[in-house]
């Protein structure tokens, strides 16, 4: 099948989970033996076009229009700060380059030809709906989040954009059984929608590698001002929505009965000045380890191997990959499980099977009680983190992802696998 993809991010341009997702996927495709061609959004240094991984990428080198955008964009992007109206005007100039390239260049100058446009989220709608109906070919919409999940009530021009795209699509793909539901609650075409998770490197993140060996773990512990305690990891953006603020919140409360627990926060947002003043507020500077940056994973493999316990309390949360990388690294996870939680799914919370626990997002005694429960018992440590890996291993792996998601590629353009 020859695949024309355009998720916005890809390598070397990284803003959130999306690019890391295309990377995985394209070059598994690309092994399977599809031909896989990528339209990035160039971050302004990487080359136009190279060989990736056995992937073809483009990345068009977009200019600055945004003085034309009261022209052409609806009112309510006019009334966005400045920076906001700069970041769509680069989306929407990449989208207008990534088409005009594959419809004129690649199939019309260079006869190439594509059997189906995959699109991720509103960052690349446009381009795909372009590109199916210049092409004619079928468009899959892949939906990581929607705009009210994201920010309330959102922009008008963004809903439409993913409402737009979705009653184009040939199919749609969403992360979650949950995602779904909202999705359907939203308007859309229920018979449309696949779900298919999100997935890991199994290999990569195995707490049995040589790479988080004992000795190199507690080295670790000792950078970061853990030591030997007992450790809760909370790795994600600083927002409202992740949660962050209740988890520290719950931390007086988890104090009482594990006195010396440590939580280390891993992430920037704008809860960064919040977390601060609420750290001394409570009087817990000696307890709580923030650490505002974004690290490369390898660092991030290094936080998982070293903690006890991974804490997630969203209160919005389509997947999760955070939850997926901590489970597949053996550890018990806590995750918000109120209202849309793609965690919910990843996360059995009671039986032979449990790996963790769900909590009210909102209640820091909630989030403290498990806690605190896992915390004092290393046997139940050990088995609830045995049980998250074996569940990655059987539901998580991005080769399991990857050939869930060809198959429904295979069926939407009518391809028949040999």
């Amino acid at each position: 099948m020859n695949i024309l993809y355009i998720p916005y991010e890809f390598p070397p341009f990284f803003v959130g989970g999306l690019g890391t997702y295309a990377f995985e996927m394209a070059r598994r495709f690309a092994r399977m033996g599809h031909s896989v061609t990528v339209f990035s959004k160039n971050p302004g240094d990487a080359i136009t076009r190279d060989l990736y991984e056995g992937v073809e990428v483009h990345r068009p080198l977009v200019v600055n229009v945004v003085d034309l955008l009261p022209l052409i964009v609806p009112e309510d992007v006019k009334r966005w700060p400045t920076e906001s109206q700069n970041y769509f005007a680069d989306v929407f100039m990449y989208n207008l380059l990534s088409a005009t390239k594959s419809i004129n260049l690649l199939v019309r100058a260079d006869k190439r030809r594509f059997d189906i446009v995959v699109a991720h989220d509103w960052l690349s709608a446009i381009a795909g709906i372009i590109c199916k109906k210049a092409l004619k070919i079928p468009l899959v919409f892949h939906i990581h989040s929607t705009e009210q999940g994201r920010v309330g009530n959102g922009s008008p021009t963004i809903k439409n954009l993913e409402k737009l795209a979705g009653a184009n699509a040939d199919a749609i793909i969403t992360v979650s059984y949950a995602m779904r539901d909202h999705l359907v609650s939203l308007g859309y075409d229920e018979k449309k929608i696949h779900v298919v998770p999100n997935g890991v490197d199994e290999e990569k993140y195995d707490p049995e590698s040589r790479k988080f060996s004992y000795d190199k773990v507690m080295k670790f512990r000792e950078k970061i001002g853990v030591g030997a305690d007992p450790m809760i990891l909370f790795v994600g953006r600083l927002a409202w929505v992740k949660g962050a603020d209740t988890l520290v919140r719950a931390m007086p409360i988890i104090l009482k009965e594990v006195p010396n627990a440590k939580l280390v926060l891993l992430g920037k947002g704008d809860q960064e000045g919040l977390i601060k003043h609420l750290i001394s507020h409570l009087g817990i500077q000696n307890s709580v380890k923030p650490c505002f940056e974004f690290v490369d994973e390898q660092e991030r493999l290094l936080y998982y191997a070293a903690c006890d316990i991974a804490v997630f309390p969203s209160k919005y949360e389509p997947f999760g990959i955070v939850c997926t990388e901590a489970m597949s690294m053996g550890k018990p996870v806590i995750v918000g499980a109120k209202g849309i939680s793609g965690f919910r799914e990843q996360v059995v919370p009671s039986g032979p099977d449990r790996c963790g626990a769900h909590v009210n997002p909102d209640d820091p005694h909630d989030i403290a009680k498990f806690a605190i429960e896992i915390l004092k018992s290393e046997i139940l440590r050990k088995e609830l983190g045995r049980n998250a890996r074996k569940r990655v291993l059987e539901r998580y792996t991005l080769d399991k992802v990857a050939e869930e998601t060809i198959e429904i590629y295979n069926k939407v353009a009518g391809v028949t696998e040999s």
